[in-house]
C-alpha cells in the first residue's frame, strides 16, 4: 500500500479531532457546566458535563492522583500503536482501517481534553424509556463507531489462508 494511501487514513483521524474539539469548545463556551437542554424529548438531551474517568463515566468518582497520568499513558501508548498500525499498511481490511482511524481521532481528542483539563468533556446524553446512557461526545461516538467496524472487519473480513490449510 503506498504511503500516500496510508496517509488518508490520519487525515480522517484528524477530521474527527477538529469536530471534537469545535463541538467541546462550543459547550463550553456557550454553557454553564450542569446545562441540561432537551433536543428530542425523552430521548436525547444536550448537557455539559465533565467526565475525569474513562468511558461512560467509569472511574469518574475515583480520587486516585494517579488516575490521570495513567489515563494519559495510556492513552498515549494506543495512539502509537493506531499510528503504528496505519503507517504501516497493518491494519487489515478496509474497514478496520476506517475504524481505527475513527478510533485514533476519538482517543487524540478525548487526550487533549485530558492533558488541558484532566477531564473530558461530554455533551450528549441519550435515554430509551427509563435506561440512560451516559454523556459522550464526539471523540466517544468516533471511538464507538471505529470499534464496531473493526469487529465487523474481523467477522466478515476476507480470509486469508493459513499455512497449514495450504499444504495438506
Amino acid at each position: 500500500m503506498a504511503a500516500a494511501t496510508r496517509i488518508r487514513w490520519f487525515w480522517l483521524s484528524l477530521g474527527i479531532v477538529v469536530a471534537d474539539r469545535a463541538t467541546k469548545l462550543a459547550i463550553e463556551r456557550h454553557t454553564p457546566e450542569g446545562f441540561h437542554r432537551t433536543i428530542i424529548p425523552r430521548l436525547i438531551y444536550l448537557v455539559h458535563s465533565h467526565n475525569p474517568g474513562i468511558a461512560f463515566g467509569i472511574f469518574a468518582e475515583a480520587e486516585s492522583k494517579w488516575l490521570r497520568a495513567l489515563l494519559i499513558a495510556t492513552s498515549i501508548v494506543v495512539i502509537g500503536i493506531l499510528s503504528w498500525l496505519l503507517a504501516t499498511g497493518r491494519a487489515g481490511g478496509l474497514r478496520s482501517r476506517v475504524g481505527l482511524a475513527l478510533i485514533l481521532g476519538g482517543a487524540a481528542g478525548n487526550l487533549i481534553d485530558r492533558l488541558l483539563r484532566g477531564s473530558v468533556t461530554d455533551f450528549f446524553e441519550v435515554w430509551l424509556g427509563s435506561y440512560h446512557w451516559p454523556a459522550f461526545n464526539v471523540a466517544d461516538s468516533a471511538i464507538s463507531i471505529g470499534a464496531t467496524l473493526v469487529v465487523l472487519d474481523l467477522l466478515l473480513g476476507r480470509r486469508h489462508p493459513t499455512g497449514e490449510s495450504r499444504n495438506p
